[in-house]
């Protein structure tokens, strides 16, 4: 089938990523999951749209230059924050990154959008959790659900998100309005400890999502649907430059492989529901191979469709 036309609309944080390797340099990447989801897209070809929340600074600009250059629209608001937002990411000797963050979080109350309804609503991470933000984005959610496939990955980060038992209510309101969900098996060790992330995936696609994937770093993903099928699937064997986006990139090609299965849009909820295991597991063999490529190479850097082979 070929690739439907229309657009995403992504929602949520872009800050800049201040990363301190273990040889004592520093770099500094744009990053955000929502904003690197968007960056995904745009470099697969489509059309994508990032509401966020930065400042009129330095680091905003290069926000938005870094997202312009590959494609991403930057929905511009009435309002914006005083400063743009940092994460600072420790990498070890393995390249795993952890994260502390000088944020803060919001929607402006306009903004200036395509008139045409997006195919997909993507949110997750910070902005669906972190007040003022958090409570405008679950609006958002409800009123373009009947319109747009929503899709979500809660990214957690618990230095920002209180205790499990506090996240767990808001995260689980959203995995119930959204049509898709991703989940790393370190969220859900997190969110939901001593229950297995398969156990967890199928309970969420019994209760709302028609899909559900739990990624495994290295060792894969699982993936859970609503019609009941279960399945594995293997990642590439790579030299890891680091882990940053990783998750955001497998994100990117999991919404960009059911925009080409045509099974994005409110009107193809239904046949969303019922999507074969053989479509699933294709889509998370490519999925894996983005972000395969992604951590052999540092930051927030997710492939373009020519790197795949397929443009």
């Amino acid at each position: 089938m070929s690739p439907a036309p229309g657009r995403a609309l992504v929602v949520g944080e872009a800050l800049v990523d201040v990363v301190r390797r273990p040889d004592g340099t520093i770099g500094e990447h744009v990053g955000g999951s929502p904003a690197n989801v968007a960056l995904g897209l745009a470099r697969l070809g489509r059309a994508a749209e990032l509401l966020t929340w930065i400042g009129p600074d330095a680091y905003g600009a290069l926000v938005n230059r870094h997202l312009d250059a590959s494609g991403v629209r930057v929905l511009q608001g009435a309002e914006s924050a005083i400063s743009t937002s940092i994460a600072t990411a420790t990498l070890d000797e393995e390249g795993v990154a952890t994260y502390d963050f000088d944020l803060d979080w919001n929607l402006p109350s306009t903004w200036e959008e395509s008139p045409e309804p997006p195919l997909v609503l993507h949110t997750g991470s910070i902005a669906a959790v972190l007040e003022p933000g958090a409570a405008k984005v679950a609006r958002l959610v409800e009123a373009r659900r009947p319109t747009s496939t929503i899709t979500y990955d809660p990214n957690l980060r618990p230095a920002l998100m209180g205790s499990p038992e506090q996240a767990l209510p808001v995260v689980e309101a959203l995995v119930l309005q959204s049509d898709v969900v991703k989940v790393s098996d370190e969220d859900l060790a997190w969110l939901l400890p001593g229950i297995a992330p398969a156990e967890i995936a199928e309970e969420w696609t019994r209760r709302g999502p028609s899909l559900v994937v739990v990624t495994h770093g290295g060792k894969g993903a699982f993936a859970s649907t609503n019609s009941g099928a279960r399945l594995m699937v293997a990642a590439p064997t790579v030299t890891v430059a680091d882990t940053v986006g990783a998750g955001d990139s497998f994100m990117s090609g999991l919404i960009d492989g059911l925009w080409s299965a045509g099974l994005l849009g409110a009107e193809r909820r239904d046949a969303l529901r019922d999507v074969p295991p053989e479509t699933v597991e294709a889509i998370l063999e490519r999925c894996a191979r983005i972000a395969a490529i992604t951590v052999s190479r540092p930051g927030a850097n997710p492939p373009t469709a020519a790197e795949l082979g397929e443009g």
